[in-house]
C-alpha cells in the first residue's frame, strides 16, 4: 500500500509543477496583451478590443488564482474556478454595456489598427491554447483555465472579422455586434464554469465526505491500495 500511494504521490507532485511551468508562462502573455490592447482599444475607439482585452485582464486573473490553487484541496480550487466563473461573469456584463453606448453614441474605428491588433492577440492567444491544451482535463480548475484560453481565441477571432467588415461598410455597427457576440460568450462560459465549480464545491464537502468515509469503512479494510485517500 505504502508504495502505491507514495507512487502516485509522486505522479501528482510532478504533474502540479509542470502545470505551474505552463501557467507562470501564460499569465505573463496575457498580462502583457491586456495592456497592449486596453491601451490599443482605447485608442482606436474600438469596442471588440476594449472587450478582448477584458478578458485578458481576467485571464490574468483566473491564472494567478489556479497557480494559488494548484497545490491545495480539491474544494479549494472548486472556490478559485467560482471566483473565475465570476469574473467571466461580470466581463460580459461590462462588454454588454459597452456595446449598448458606443452603438448609441461612437464613431467606427480605425480598421486596419484594429486588425493589426486583433491578429497579434490571436497569435499570443494560440501559444497560451496550445500550452494549456494536454492539462484540460487533470481538474475543474484547469478544465476552467483552459476554457478562458479557448474563449480568447474565439474573441480574437471576432475582432479579425470585426476589423473586415468595418473596413469593408465605414460604420461602428460590426465592432458594435463582435463585442456583443463576444460578451454573450463570457457569459455561456461562466455559466458552465460556475455550475462545474458549484457541483465540486459541494461533491468536495468535507461534512459528506466524513459520512461517505465512515459508510466504506468496511470495504476499506479489503482493499486498501484503491480506497486509500492517498492513492486517490
Amino acid at each position: 500500500m505504502d508504495a502505491c500511494c507514495e507512487n502516485k504521490s509522486g505522479e501528482l507532485a510532478l504533474l502540479r509543477e509542470r502545470q505551474a511551468k505552463v501557467l507562470y508562462v501564460v499569465l505573463a502573455i496575457n498580462g502583457i496583451m491586456f495592456l497592449f490592447e486596453f491601451i490599443a482599444g482605447w485608442v482606436i475607439g474600438s469596442t471588440a478590443l476594449l472587450g478582448d482585452s477584458l478578458d485578458m485582464f481576467g485571464d490574468t486573473t483566473v491564472y494567478a488564482l489556479t497557480l494559488y490553487t494548484l497545490h491545495r484541496s480539491n474544494r479549494e480550487r472548486a472556490a478559485a474556478s467560482l471566483v473565475k466563473g465570476g469574473f467571466m461573469l461580470i466581463f460580459g456584463v461590462a462588454v454588454i454595456g459597452e456595446a449598448v453606448y458606443k452603438s448609441v453614441a461612437g464613431a467606427a474605428p480605425t480598421a486596419e489598427a484594429m486588425g493589426i491588433v486583433g491578429l497579434i492577440a490571436l497569435m499570443a492567444n494560440s501559444i497560451c491554447f496550445l500550452m494549456l491544451y494536454r492539462f484540460r482535463s487533470d481538474d475543474i480548475n484547469m478544465r476552467s483555465t483552459w476554457l478562458c484560453s479557448r474563449n480568447d481565441l474565439i474573441a480574437n477571432t471576432g475582432v479579425i472579422i470585426a476589423a473586415v467588415l468595418v473596413g469593408a461598410t465605414q460604420t461602428r455597427w460590426p465592432d458594435v455586434v463582435i463585442g456583443m457576440i463576444i460578451a454573450g460568450l463570457f457569459l455561456h462560459s461562466a455559466w458552465r464554469v460556475l455550475g462545474e465549480a458549484s457541483r465540486e464545491w459541494r461533491g468536495s464537502d468535507p461534512r459528506a465526505i466524513k459520512a461517505g468515509d465512515e459508510g466504506s469503512e468496511s470495504v476499506e479494510k479489503h482493499d486498501t491500495c484503491q480506497q486509500s485517500s492517498c492513492c486517490r
